[in-house]
Formats: C-alpha cells, sequence, structure tokens
C-alpha cells in the first residue's frame, strides 16, 4: 500500500502549473504559437537588414516576397564600407564614450543612490522624490540648456562633450537605491564594528552586494550611449570625433542610398551591443552575499 501511494505521489504533478498544462496542452500552445509569431514579427527589420548587407549588387533587396536568404553570400558591402569610410574611428570614438559613459554613471549613480538607501538625514525621501521626478522630463526640453553649457564650458567637439549630460541619470539612481535597500543591515553594521568607514562600506560591503543591479544599469547605459544619435549631432561639427550612428547617417549622403552598404554600415554598429549584452548577461544572477547572515 505504502510504495503505491509513494508512485502516485511521485506520478502527480508537482505544481499548480504543471497540472493547468496537462489538462489544458492546446492553450499552451496557443499562447506560445502567439508569442513566437510577435517574436519574428518583431526580428523581421534585423533580419533584412543583415540579409541586406550580405546581398550582392546583381539581387533585388526589394523583392516581394522578400528573399533572406542571399543567393550569393558576399562580404564586399562590408569592406567598401570600411575602406571608404573612417569606420574605425567611429568605432573607437563610440567605444570610448561609451565605456566612459557607464564608468561613470556606475560611480556617480552608487555614490549618489547609497546615502538615500543607507543613511537617514533630514530632506532624504523629498531628495529621491526630487530626483525621480526629472524621469519625467524629456531630454529635449533640457536639450537646449545643456548645449548652452557645453559650449561656455569649453566642451564643444570634444569626447567629455559627448559624455557631460549622461555621467549620471535618475534612473540609476532609483535602480541602485532599490538594490542598496535590499542588503542586509547586519552586514553593515558588522562593518562598522570593524571600523570601516562609510566610503569603506559602500566599497568593500555595497558594492560587491548589488553586482546584478550594476550590471544591469551597465547594459542600459552602454546601449543608450552606443546608440544616441540627437546629442553627439548637436554638439558636434568635427567629423574626427563622430560616433557610429553618426557614421552610418553619413552614409546616406556617401552612397546615395545603396541600402546594402548602409545595411553593411548598421550591421557593424549594432554587433558591439549585441556581444556586449551577450557578455554581461551571465553577470545578471542573485548576489550571495547575505548568504552568511542567519535569520
Amino acid at each position: 500500500m505504502q510504495s503505491g501511494e509513494l508512485q502516485n505521489s511521485v506520478s502527480q504533478p508537482r505544481s499548480p502549473l504543471v497540472q493547468w498544462v496537462r489538462r489544458l496542452p492546446w492553450q499552451t500552445i496557443a499562447i506560445y504559437s502567439v508569442l513566437c509569431g510577435i517574436a519574428i514579427v518583431m526580428l523581421l527589420p534585423l533580419i533584412w537588414l543583415v540579409s541586406t548587407a550580405f546581398k550582392s549588387p546583381t539581387e533585388n533587396i526589394f523583392q516581394f516576397p522578400p528573399q533572406f536568404i542571399p543567393a550569393s553570400p558576399t562580404l564586399r558591402n562590408f569592406v567598401e564600407v570600411w575602406n571608404s569610410n573612417p569606420f574605425g574611428r567611429y568605432l573607437f570614438n563610440s567605444t570610448l564614450v561609451a565605456v566612459l559613459t557607464v564608468a561613470l554613471n556606475l560611480l556617480f549613480c552608487s555614490l549618489a543612490a547609497y546615502p538615500l538607501a543607507r543613511l537617514s538625514f533630514k530632506g532624504r525621501d523629498a531628495l529621491f522624490a526630487l530626483v525621480v521626478a526629472t524621469i519625467l522630463i524629456p531630454f529635449q526640453i533640457v536639450m537646449i540648456p545643456l548645449y548652452i553649457l557645453t559650449v561656455q564650458l569649453g566642451l564643444r567637439n570634444t569626447y567629455l562633450g559627448l559624455i557631460f549630460p549622461a555621467i549620471a541619470s535618475a534612473f540609476g539612481i532609483f535602480l541602485l537605491r532599490q538594490a542598496f535597500q535590499g542588503v542586509p543591515k547586519e552586514l553593515e553594521e558588522a562593518a562598522r564594528m570593524d571600523g570601516c568607514s562609510e566610503l569603506e562600506i559602500w566599497w568593500h560591503i555595497m558594492i560587491p552586494a548589488i553586482r546584478p543591479a550594476l550590471v544591469t544599469l551597465a547594459i542600459f547605459v552602454f546601449i543608450g550611449a552606443w546608440s544616441d544619435f540627437l546629442w553627439p549631432l548637436i554638439i558636434l561639427d568635427d567629423s574626427d570625433y563622430y560616433t557610429l550612428p553618426l557614421g552610418v547617417a553619413k552614409l546616406a549622403g556617401s552612397f546615395s542610398l545603396d541600402w546594402r552598404l548602409i545595411a553593411a554600415g548598421s550591421v557593424i554598429s549594432i554587433a558591439p551591443i549585441l556581444l556586449f549584452f551577450a557578455v554581461m548577461q551571465r553577470y545578471i544572477v542573485p548576489s550571495e552575499i547575505g548568504s552568511g547572515v542567519k535569520g
């Protein structure tokens, strides 16, 4: 009897979700079919872009239905784009601006978020509410004051001028503040008993504890800095400081709307973003900093 009961308990589904899936498999199939269809529709422009970048000049890129697999794939478009434009320079500029923007964001946002999360002082909540409220202000509203300030500081046509508006963000402060609040207080108290200063607690205790939040913020900031087009267009006149988005826009005039070459330049510009995300997503895991704290 006991062995039969054990066999029945093992054969039964372990969760309500599994029971629901087994009872209504057609609904699950329908849901996943719809989700897959939406994903395919969203990816079609990207698939067409990559396909166009590899097509030879003899192929019709605007035929219907579209041919997503090139008949005779070639790297000629990439070579021509790279040789006829200083894409190496554009790639260096975008990489430098994105990396510095990420580093400064992580530094300043974490320094601002730590006291808002862990320290008690008068007006803390009002200050945090004011910071979060700035998220509602579109960039186009503050663009002109930022431009005037950047020019007055002599940062026009400089790397620092490109980075200046994005060295910190209200979203980053909000995200890291919420992450700091999730760190166990016992770790902070133990560090103070060992004689650590607030700066040492921030660096040695808090920063390792919120690594997933830092990686998440780094991904968002990197994508934003890499793909930013409006601010570089406004602040730059010297093509030596052009980033990849401006370089890709320049292709439209250089090649008289040759979509194969424009697609090749676009693929070159988005490839580093995909690579960065693929490398960094493995670090978005829950931290075990609180594993030594007894509940």
